[in-house]
């Protein structure tokens, strides 16, 4: 099976920051670029973290008024997350101010792990790196969600090349596949319930399906065969197609 690599929809003109950059020029490349985030790099181009607006903004909410009184010290400001927020709220630099360590991606990692991640670790961005883990791209939510702006007969003719013909070695009009606005209805009788499982399976990671709707019937419950018997029978479906060529 295919899928859309994340090189194909991440931006390659990538606005970064170096970990010396000031805190005020972070602010001014993500107002000129209008983005909410950005990669820091180091001098050969690798990423050693991610800041964001929200850092920024956590900067300043950390920051002592002029002439306020400083307060006792409490418990919860000794836990690891509010040194953090200390830290940052003292922050001058992108470095200082950056999260660490980053979560990333690869180009030829598949859109689906890019967005896996992102749901994981509750990010809205991932820099996007080379085979020599040198940043060549970001890629955003809203980057990954053009996967689901497909043409229906694309994902129509990718179901019947990839699943029917070179997966299940069905003649293209074996099975009839309609797709409209991004379902698939695969409606058409096959020889064995597994094979209408793989069917839909298969298709449902196709990029750019939102659902599948099963029409799908068989002459064959195979589901209880032992791996010998279904091995034999799977054996003989092939040979019979060979025959049928």
């Amino acid at each position: 099976m295919r899928h859309n690599k994340v090189g194909s929809v991440m931006t390659t003109d990538v606005v970064r920051a170096e970990y010396g950059t000031p805190f005020k020029e972070v602010a001014r490349l993500l107002e000129t670029h209008r983005v909410s985030g950005l990669p820091v790099v180091d001098e050969d181009d690798r990423v050693i973290g991610v800041l964001s607006e929200t850092d920024l903004m956590m900067r300043q909410a950390t920051a002592c008024e002029p002439y306020e009184p400083k307060h006792r010290t409490r418990l919860a400001e000794l836990t690891p997350g509010a040194r953090r927020r200390a830290a940052k709220g003292r922050a001058r630099t992108a470095g200082q101010l950056m999260t660490a360590p980053p979560v990333t991606v690869h180009a030829d990692d598949s859109i689906v792990q890019a967005a896996r991640t992102m749901a994981q670790k509750h990010v809205e961005r991932l820099p996007v790196l080379d085979e020599e883990d040198r940043l060549v791209g970001i890629v955003t939510r809203r980057d990954l969600l053009q996967v689901f702006l497909r043409a229906d007969q694309e994902i129509r003719e990718e179901v019947i090349g990839e699943v029917l013909v070179r997966a299940l070695w069905l003649a293209p009009r074996s099975v009839e596949v309609a797709v409209t606005e991004g379902v698939v209805t695969l409606t058409g009788h096959m020889e064995r319930k597994s094979e209408t499982e793989i069917a839909v399976s298969m298709t449902r990671r196709i990029d750019g399906v939102v659902d599948v709707v099963d029409k799908l019937t068989y002459r064959l419950d195979d589901a209880r065969l032992r791996a010998g018997e279904q091995g034999r029978a799977m054996h003989g479906v092939a040979d019979d197609r060979l025959r049928r060529m």
